[in-house]
């Protein structure tokens, strides 16, 4: 450095930080051979520590405020340099300013899957990320451990150094919190709080305060994510016999919006008659709800059952139907005399012109239509 370099820095009176940045923790002040001018002006901002460091060692720290340097405001560091009766000569220090604000938005994740031990789905491998906050807490220790000789230093320089060890932690912390895997994003406030109790004295041993952390996301397994959709879906149906009932009648809909109609869909008209007569019958209860009770406030008898019969319908097994939905059916040429039907109680399938309770149905239907 050169003689007007120098000299200049003899000339400076006021030791001050002016902060422009958004990430720096620990500012040096420049000066010629660290030397300061005795009863010079030390200004110390709101959100700023200033520590004075002789040869290495921590003499004094200032709070906000402004200080004339002279012997009274250096008690440490007059001790350490020996001065008894004052001094009127420029001195040697070093001075850092430390940053006391919150550093928000510093990102941390899982190095790698953790595995967690669940009640429910077993061992299950879990990701997390999120963000945390840091603050300066003890600038001695912080300077000894971390900066050192580090003329200015920001949170880009010890990120990866604090991720890595939020990161080591939160693989030990996760599984021991306690938490349900299914409840885990629900519970991202308290899995943050947890983290923070059990990581803080590993990041306060560097002289810094976590203040926060933050559980923005949970990844789990594509398997086990399915497995809580359907388990969210069937708390959600309740009734899976009505849920049932329900979708079937929109697969009747579908299936008749087709070009070939039922009969494409592989069921054939007449499987959605009895379909659609079962969902009708059922579907009374869940969009009507329970039977009306009668006018003198007692509810009817219920129905007695109908005779059902299973039907062979292009040689695949379909029903049960009852006899209202049969006579749709052979109305509908869906089923012939030589159909072989079956109920609850024959021995074996029969032609429907040889059962009584179906043959009656065909006096009904139009005899077929002669070849054209």
């Amino acid at each position: 450095m050169g003689l007007w370099d120098k000299l200049k820095g003899e000339l400076i009176d006021i030791v001050q930080w002016l902060d422009d940045t958004k990430d720096t923790l620990v500012y040096r002040f420049e000066r010629y051979g660290n030397e300061i001018k005795y009863g010079a002006k030390l200004v110390v901002r709101e959100g700023q520590l200033a520590a004075f460091i002789n040869e290495g060692q921590l003499a004094d720290v200032f709070k906000p405020g402004t200080y004339t340097l002279e012997t009274q405001n250096l008690p440490v560091l007059a001790t350490l340099k020996g001065w008894k009766y004052g001094f009127e000569s420029p001195f040697k220090a070093e001075v850092y300013f430390c940053s006391t604000r919150q550093f928000t938005n510093l990102k941390w994740g899982t190095p790698g899957p953790v595995t967690m031990r669940d009640p429910e789905f077993g061992a299950v491998r879990v990701t997390a990320y999120g963000i945390y906050s840091i603050k300066l807490k003890d600038p001695a220790v912080f300077i000894r451990e971390i900066v050192g000789t580090d003329g200015n230093f920001t949170t880009e320089s010890i990120e990866d150094n604090l991720r890595g060890k939020i990161g080591m932690r939160i693989k030990e912390v996760m599984p021991d919190a306690g938490i349900p895997i299914i409840d885990l994003e629900s519970k991202v406030v308290q899995l943050g709080e947890t983290m923070k109790t059990r990581i803080a004295p590993a990041i306060e041993a560097l002289g810094i305060e976590l203040t926060e952390v933050q559980v923005q996301d949970i990844g789990l397994p594509e398997e086990v994510e399915r497995a809580i959709d359907k388990a969210g879906a069937m708390r959600a149906i309740g009734n899976m016999q009505q849920f049932t009932q329900y979708e079937t009648a929109n697969s009747i809909h579908d299936a008749a919006n087709n070009p070939g109609g039922l009969a494409a869909a592989g069921v054939g008209v007449g499987m959605g008659f009895g379909m659609g007569a079962q969902v009708a019958g059922a579907m009374g209860g869940v969009f009507a709800g329970q039977p009306q009770a009668a006018a003198g406030g007692v509810a009817p008898p219920p129905l007695p059952p109908q005779t059902q019969f299973f039907v062979a319908v292009n040689g695949q097994q379909s029903g049960p139907f009852d006899m209202s939905v049969l006579q749709q059916m052979v109305s509908a040429g869906q089923i012939t005399r030589e159909s072989l039907v079956w109920k609850q109680g024959m021995a074996a399938w029969s032609p429907a012109g040889q059962v009584s309770e179906v043959s009656g149905l065909f006096a009904a239907a139009p005899p077929p239509l002669p070849p054209g």
